[in-house]
């Protein structure tokens, strides 16, 4: 019985932290690098959740192939949901925007990719690593790479 009420204790130790971190945390840093559109759109999918359902503030990075998502002439795929939508990783990164998440582009996009600011979607920026840095060192801030 000791054994069992000890497990318990320990439990308990374990989990509320992370409980209460959940609930006094800021919001959440989002750093998509892939090019693959499920990961992409997982990505968003979180990051709505994280504003709509946890009134948290979201803050994502475009590295690499993901950059092209902020390129307001590349298309990008649609992805199905179970409820059978098909939107699309861009347009799922619009309405983030639209709903005050911060979108930037890594400072290293635009120049590989032959590219300058204007071809940004409205709302997006380019990074600048010391902010980054900062944020991605913030306790009150979760941090999550796809």
């Amino acid at each position: 019985m000791k054994k069992f009420i000890s497990k318990i204790a320990l439990g308990a130790l374990l989990v509320i932290p992370s409980i209460a971190s959940a609930d006094q945390a800021k919001g959440l840093n989002v750093l998509i690098n892939s090019a693959n559109p499920q990961t992409q759109a997982m990505a968003m999918v979180l990051s709505l959740m994280t504003i709509q359902k946890h009134e948290k503030e979201v803050n994502i990075v475009l590295c690499g192939a993901a950059g092209d998502l902020a390129d307001k002439n590349m298309a990008s795929t649609p992805v199905k949901r179970p409820n059978g939508q098909a939107p699309t990783p861009q347009q799922n990164l619009i309405m983030l925007i639209d709903l005050g998440a911060t979108v930037e582009v890594c400072p290293l996009y635009l120049p590989n990719a032959s590219k300058d600011a204007s071809v940004l979607l409205e709302g997006v920026t380019v990074a600048q690593p010391p902010v980054v840095a900062g944020r991605l060192l913030d306790e009150g801030y979760q941090n999550i790479s796809f």
